[in-house]
Parts: C-alpha cells; sequence; structure tokens
C-alpha cells in the first residue's frame, strides 16, 4: 500500500484542485463555453470527483427498460426491479407484469417470468438469501368521476357446519327487498360454521362464519345503488343452501374505489433466477411492509386489502422452514409503516409511512413489543404531521440502536414538506428523537442509502407531492453521524421522487432507479412519464489511490464466531461490516443495515467477530466489507450468517 496524505491534509489538497480547476474555467468560459459545458467539465475533473463522487448513466437496451416499483439487491450482486403492472393499468387488465434482473457488473438484463401482478407488494430478505416478496395489486383504483357502477364489501355467511362452500368470480347476490343485484369481482372461500357443544347440557350452538368479497352492481349508474344495509340471496342456491349461504352489506355506491391487494406470496429464487409460489397471506396486502424478525421469521404488517380499506391491524408471520402464515399481534398501521428490528427483539416505528390511512390514526412513533402487544410513543419529533413519504433508516453501526428521518410531508397529496431530520437514541433510558441538521430544502421521497464507511448517503426527491410544480430535487449530500452534519455530494442528473428506489451495490456505489411523477413540466399542463433510466453513484473513496481487498475466506460464519480473511497491509484494517443488502420501495428500506465487526490483526490476514444477538445480526447473507484507515471500504464479499 503506497503512502497517501491523511484524510484532513487529502480534503485540503483536493479543495485546492477543486478551486484551481474553477479559476482555470473563468477563461474559456469567457471564449463561449456554455453553462452545461462548463459543468460538464468540472464534475469530470479528477479533484471534483475526489472530493464529491460521480455519477453516471447506465445504458438499459430498449426492452429491458421497466417502471421500477422495487428493487433488492441478491446475494449473487445481481439487483432484480419488480414492475408488475408498473402503475400502468393497461398493463393490468393485459395482465402484463415484469421483472427485470440487472447485473451490475457484467451490465447485463435478463426478463423474469412475473405470476402475479406485485405492483406494490412488499419483500424482505430471508435467511437462505431467497428473497420473500407478498401481496400486490387485485384492482387498480377508480376515482368517484369515473366509477360507473355502485359496489363495495359484501360478507359472504355460511351456517352449514358440514361444509365450506367455493364461490367463483361473477357469483350474483340479489338483493331480498328491491331485487338489486351485484356480482362478485373475485373468488371466495367461506369455511365451515362453528359448532359447539355443552357438554353439560347437549345444547349444540352454530356461529356463522363469514368471508368478504368485493362486488359490482348488475347495472350501470345511480339505479345499482343500495344505501342501507341488507341480506342479498345467492343466485343459483335453493334449498338448506339457499338458507345456509347468504351476503351481508351496508351501503354499495359510486363513491371512490381504491386499490385492492392481493394475498399471494412468493420467495424469489436468486440461483434459479425465478419465483416460488409459497402459501398466500391470510390477509390480501397491497402497500405492506415485511421485516426479517431476529429468528428469521418474517412479519407482515399493513397494507390495503381485498375491498380496499387499510387492514385493521391483522398482522402475521411467515415461517420459511413451514412456509406458511400465522396470525400474530394486532396493531393498526398505515400503508408502508417504517417498521426496524431493535435490539431484544421489539419492533420501533419511527413513524414514517407511505401512501394511505386517515391522519389521526397510527401516526406517532413508536417501540412495539410484538410479545404483550404494548406499544411506547417516542416523543421530540418536529413537524411530525410531515411524516408521510420521508425517508428512515436505521444508523450505522446498528449496535448503536439510532434511527433518523429524514423529510417527508403532509398526508395524501398535501403540499406540505419539511427540511426535518430528527434521531431517536433506543438505548436511552426514554427515548426522544432530538433535532438532527436539515436537508438543503424541504423533501420527500428522499432515498436514503448506508455507505460501508459509516456514512449515509441521501439524494433525489420532490418538495411537492409526486413533483408538482417542477418540484425535483437534483441534489445529493452525505451525513456523516459522527459530525451530525451533511456535507455535499455530486448532484444527479435525474429526477427522483415517487416510485423511486436507491442501494448500495458490492463494489460500494449507489444504484438508483424509478420516479413517477404526476405531470411531465413545471406548469403540470403535460402528463408525466415513469422514469426508466438506472443512474450510479460512485462515492469519493472509489477515486483514491488505493483500497483494501479480502482474499481467501469462509463463506459462511456463525453469530459470535470468527472468520479470518486474507489481505495485504492488514495493519491498515481498521474496521469491518456487515452490510445487509437492500429490499427497497416507496423510499421505504427497513432491510439495511451496518452491524459493526471486532478485528484483530494478524500476519496478511485479519480476523473479524460477529456480535452474538440475533436482534442486532437477523439470519442471512451480507456483504463484508473492511475500510482502511483512511477510511476507504473494500469491495465487498458475500458472507452467509447462521
Amino acid at each position: 500500500m503506497s503512502y497517501r496524505p491523511g484524510r484532513r491534509l487529502r480534503k485540503i489538497a483536493v479543495g485546492g484542485t477543486a478551486v484551481g480547476v474553477l479559476a482555470g474555467m473563468n477563461a474559456p468560459a469567457i471564449y463561449g463555453y456554455s453553462a452545461a459545458k462548463y459543468h460538464d467539465y468540472k464534475i469530470n475533473q479528477p479533484g471534483y470527483k475526489a472530493e464529491y463522487g460521480h455519477w453516471d448513466l447506465v445504458e438499459v437496451p430498449e426492452e429491458f427498460r421497466v417502471n421500477a416499483i422495487h428493487a433488492a439487491l441478491l446475494r449473487t450482486g445481481k439487483v432484480l426491479l419488480i414492475a408488475g403492472s408498473g402503475n400502468d393499468e393497461r398493463n393490468f387488465k393485459a395482465k402484463s407484469f415484469k421483472s427485470v434482473l440487472w447485473d451490475p457488473v457484467e451490465n447485463t438484463f435478463r426478463e423474469i417470468d412475473t405470476p402475479k401482478d406485485m405492483f406494490c407488494a412488499g419483500h424482505t430478505q430471508l435467511a437462505d438469501g431467497t428473497l420473500l416478496v407478498a401481496g400486490g395489486t387485485a384492482r387498480y383504483e377508480k376515482l368517484k368521476e369515473a366509477v360507473d357502477r355502485a359496489g363495495g364489501a359484501m360478507l359472504i355467511k355460511n351456517e352449514d357446519p358440514d361444509k365450506p362452500r367455493n364461490f367463483p368470480k361473477g357469483t350474483v347476490f340479489v338483493n331480498n327487498e328491491n331485487g338489486r343485484s351485484f356480482r362478485s369481482e373475485f373468488p371466495v372461500n367461506v369455511p365451515r360454521a362453528k359448532k359447539t357443544v355443552d357438554g353439560r347440557t347437549g345444547k349444540v350452538t352454530v356461529t356463522a362464519s363469514e368471508a368478504r368479497v368485493f362486488v359490482q352492481s348488475l347495472v350501470k349508474g345511480e339505479k345499482g345503488i343500495v344505501n342501507t344495509a341488507a341480506q342479498y340471496g345467492i343466485q343459483g342456491l335453493r334449498g338448506e343452501d339457499g338458507e345456509n349461504f347468504y351476503g351481508l352489506a351496508t351501503k354499495l355506491g359510486l363513491d371512490k374505489k381504491d386499490f385492492q391487494g392481493i394475498r399471494q406470496a412468493y420467495e424469489f429464487d436468486p440461483l434459479a433466477e425465478r419465483y416460488v409460489p409459497v402459501d398466500p397471506m391470510n390477509e390480501a396486502r397491497w402497500y405492506p411492509t415485511l421485516v426479517t424478525l431476529a429468528d428469521g421469521r418474517v412479519l407482515s404488517v399493513s397494507g390495503l386489502d381485498d375491498i380496499g380499506q387499510v387492514v385493521p391491524g391483522k398482522n402475521e408471520i411467515y415461517d420459511p422452514r413451514t412456509r406458511r402464515w400465522t396470525y400474530t399481534t394486532e396493531r393498526y398501521f398505515p400503508t408502508y409503516p417504517a417498521l426496524f428490528l431493535m435490539k431484544g427483539g421489539k419492533i420501533f416505528y419511527s413513524g414514517a409511512n407511505a401512501g394511505y390511512g386517515p391522519a389521526d390514526e397510527g401516526r406517532v412513533p413508536g417501540v412495539w413489543d410484538l410479545r404483550t402487544n404494548r406499544f411506547t410513543e417516542v416523543s421530540g419529533l418536529k413537524d411530525a404531521k410531515d411524516l408521510e413519504t420521508a425517508g428512515s433508516v436505521l444508523l450505522p453501526p446498528a449496535q448503536d440502536q439510532k434511527v433518523m428521518v429524514l423529510g417527508g410531508g403532509g398526508v395524501g397529496e398535501s403540499r406540505s414538506s419539511t427540511t426535518r431530520t430528527a434521531v431517536v437514541d433506543l438505548d436511552a433510558a426514554d427515548p426522544r428523537y432530538t433535532r438532527g441538521p436539515d436537508l438543503p430544502e424541504p423533501t420527500r421521497y428522499l432515498n436514503a442509502v448506508i455507505l460501508p464507511d459509516d456514512t449515509l448517503f441521501t439524494t433525489g426527491g420532490s418538495r411537492d407531492y409526486r413533483g408538482r410544480g417542477g418540484s425535483d430535487i437534483l441534489r445529493a449530500q452525505i451525513y456523516d453521524p459522527v459530525d451530525n452534519a451533511f456535507r455535499k455530494a455530486a448532484d444527479p442528473s435525474v429526477g427522483r421522487n415517487y416510485h423511486s428506489e436507491a442501494l448500495l451495490l458490492p463494489d460500494g456505489r449507489v444504484a438508483v432507479f424509478g420516479s413517477n411523477p404526476l405531470f411531465g413540466d413545471a406548469a403540470d399542463t403535460k402528463p408525466g412519464f415513469f422514469e426508466q433510466r438506472i443512474e450510479v453513484y460512485t462515492p469519493a473513496y472509489r477515486y483514491r489511490d488505493s483500497r483494501p481487498s479480502l482474499g481467501a475466506g469462509p463463506a459462511a460464519v456463525r453469530r459470535g464466531g470468527t472468520a479470518t480473511y486474507a489481505t495485504a497491509y492488514a495493519e491498515h484494517i481498521e474496521t469491518a461490516r456487515l452490510m445487509r443488502p437492500s429490499a427497497v420501495t416507496h423510499a421505504t428500506d427497513v432491510e439495511q443495515r451496518s452491524i459493526a465487526l471486532a478485528v484483530e490483526h494478524g500476519e496478511g490476514s485479519v480476523s473479524v467477530t460477529v456480535p452474538e444477538d440475533p436482534s442486532i445480526v437477523p439470519p442471512g447473507w451480507y456483504m463484508l466489507v473492511v475500510t482502511d484507515d483512511e477510511g476507504t471500504p473494500s469491495e465487498a464479499r458475500w458472507v452467509r450468517v447462521t
């Protein structure tokens, strides 16, 4: 390893270089250089890159350009981009659902067969390196002015304790009072009624079972509206079946119909590169959050259900060993809540969320104990009303138990946004948010990515809802938790707002995808288009003269265990980190975390020891990165922690 000046001296030297470049550019500017040419020249100078980093656009063949709603880094180093129908109802109606696998090393792409509309699903990394994807879209929303048939939720009751019944899509339900008829939009399975026998008296009690399905009127317009609660017979059923099976509904009207979720779940196999169906969830979910727990099971929370309502606190857990779901503690959250596994196994809700739910329910941050269902509120947050579309991250290293929220806006299509950042210390006796440094401007949809040098890279977002008014923010900055301050990074060239994602690649770069603005111009007169370009940020540490590297060593290590890896100049290695790969959507990435490892130096090797606590290190595949005494990280190598 050749000698390099210390970080402070290097920073002064780089700063001098940048000043020199600027001074040198004054003359060419006078001789007709345009502002764009000058900017392009400046950002490509070695001194500028060494201080601020650099952005590059990825060349994506046209046939592989997708509306990236979700992005997940797999243990193969490839990135799975999930579009599903891509927020395009034409694709939904045509059953055209897409996923694309991108290899950032070879810059190759492959389309993946996508069995269901995974648009706005939830996802998380499993211990064996597969990616669990659950939920998605059963039906697109319809605004009130577009609704031409009355409809809504109907409960299908079964009073027969001896047999369940499946009703296919298209089953007709007839109002017993006025004869108005409604057709089911989805198949529905109604279980047997529950029969109990009193052991003392022998009395038999039958409790009707029920299942819910969305129905629509057979006729268009106001003639199909039913404003009162009523019972509905099921067309085609006679005799006892006609009495035992029936529908119940309250109002069935022409009001707005929200998106509806699906129950289907899949594991994506990164080696076979295909989706494998697993047991469906008990609840249909659209916009759910999935969180890996300390024992490797997965918690699924919130989302819009099969009639377009926020799931009313019915949470469930997936067991990868059985590939089945079971209900767990009930608690209500708005959609895509930012939930983080804490030391000791509790869950922290940062208050950040995306999309749906009333302004006065489930918005308060707090610590949630799944075992007791106790929820302890965490206060101290400025601009607490502006947490929708906020960024949220477990700061590095994970052992410090500090969570940061960044920016955000008001509920729904609010024009409100904030510069606020705040940090909570979850190890404190009484955790409270404390004010962090302000963002350069009010920002929604900010993407935040943990870098292996223990800093936080943040980029993009917009001031207004979905970039209205040309409000995309072409800025990036890096937060240093030690200094509690932001510093400038190179500016991206592509605006990113709603439906954008960013994640860390194994080589230390950051890839950014997506963006779904409402409009295509600052005057809000032209329709927006989905941003399909991929832009990659190369941090300043990649432009240093040299970087450490890891050689031969084990591909797996147990929690509490030690692993040894060959490396040149071992004495210069200062830190080691396990970086959990991201699975991100809607500026929500509850997977990423950076875990500090103990380091011991050997002759031409370093030994790293993994913490024992599974709530700090959930089982799974991680990127192992070492950093030298100049703060330069190595390229990652994949290690499985068991």
